[in-house]
This record gives structure tokens, sequence and C-alpha cells, in this order.
């Protein structure tokens, strides 16, 4: 699946980017990065994938880092608010930590051309943009720590490390964008509800 493809989808993932010109370099650039890697990719090649002039390019954004920064802030974003409503949801500790791992992983299957360049790009970006893609992975890394950490406190998870266990489930999730293929076996659905058990057996859920 293309990130064009993303896009026509529910939800789409660039529809605050405007004007359309704008838009369209940037779902070029997340479809380049995610194929030949940021520093193979030339602003030239997004250009020409956008059907626009390289000077096209300049008018929008001043420099490929800076389109790179702009996928990575609203994936980010997007994946957070994503946990977020998970966590301040209804439920027990078990009931909110699955619906933010099926949600979770949901996100980077459907989305995984856009998850694989927010995810995997980010010693790219300048010193002053990767700090503040850092902070938001700490704010990501702290909703599901709290989802834990309530779940220990009330008794229904046996977990005796919480850093290492959010560290864990996060990285599960994240590696489905990865390895996700839309014309394999299982659908996105099918992933999340996968994961979302395997994680409700890694905290030791209902022991």
């Amino acid at each position: 699946m293309s990130t064009a493809q993303e896009t026509d989808a529910e939800d789409p993932p660039w529809a605050e980017v405007t004007p359309e010109a704008a838009r369209r370099l940037l779902v070029a650039a997340v479809d380049a990065f995610a194929e030949r890697g940021y520093h193979a990719t030339t602003t030239r090649d997004i250009a020409g994938r956008a059907g626009m002039s390289p000077a096209a390019l300049y008018i929008h954004y001043k420099t490929k880092e800076e389109l790179l920064h702009r996928i990575s802030r609203i994936g980010h974003d997007r994946a957070l608010a994503v946990l977020e409503a998970a966590a301040d949801g209804d439920g027990t500790a078990a009931e909110r930590l699955a619906t933010a791992v099926r949600s979770f992983v949901r996100w980077h299957a459907e989305r995984h051309t856009t998850a694989r360049v927010v995810q995997y790009e980010l010693d790219a970006l300048g010193e002053e943009h990767r700090t503040e893609i850092i902070a938001l992975r700490r704010r990501t890394d702290a909703v599901v720590r709290r989802i834990i950490g309530e779940g220990v406190a009330s008794g229904e998870f046996d977990v005796p490390d919480v850093p290492g266990t959010t560290l864990a489930v996060l990285s599960l999730c994240i590696d489905v964008a990865r390895w996700f293929n839309a014309q394999g076996s299982r659908t996105p659905d099918e992933v999340a509800e996968l994961y979302a058990g395997l994680v409700l057996r890694m905290v030791a859920a209902g022991r």
C-alpha cells in the first residue's frame, strides 16, 4: 500500500497539510523515504513523484529535513493521540492496555509506509527537531507506563520491571510497521488482536 492509498482511508493522516501542493509533496516524500531511505532520496526524487519541478518543492519546504520533520511530527502526534484515547478511556487496566495495543498496532499496520518513516528515520533529523520528537516519544512511553503501573497497583498485573516492560510493549507494536504487508495473510485487525493477547500475557494479566 502506498501513502497515497493510505490517505484515501478513513481519517487521512495528512489532511492538516495545506495547500494541496504541499500535501502532494509530503505524500511523495513519505513514499520515497520508505522505499529508498532518507539519505538516498533527493529533492528531485520527491518532486518527480509529486509531478512537480524541484523548484516547486522549495516554495513549500525550505529543506528535505523540514519535510521529514513535518512527517515525523504529524505521525508521532497521531500515534500518541491513539494511545492517550485508550489510556483515558473506561475500563480496567487490562482492558485499557489491550485497547491501547490494538489501536497502536492497527495504526502501524494500516499506515505501515508512513509509520516506517516516522519510527525509523529519527536520526536523520537535525538536533532541534530530533529533540522535539524525542519528547513526544517520551510522552508515548509515559502513557503505556502509566497503564501498566496502574495495573500493577491494582493487582491486575504481575510486572517486576515496569519501564522495561513498557519498552518491550512499544517495541513489539512499532515493529509491525517494518514487516506488515497489506497483501499478507493477516489483516491489521487480526494483528492488533493477536498482539493485544500477547501483551496481556506479557504482563501476566489475570494470574
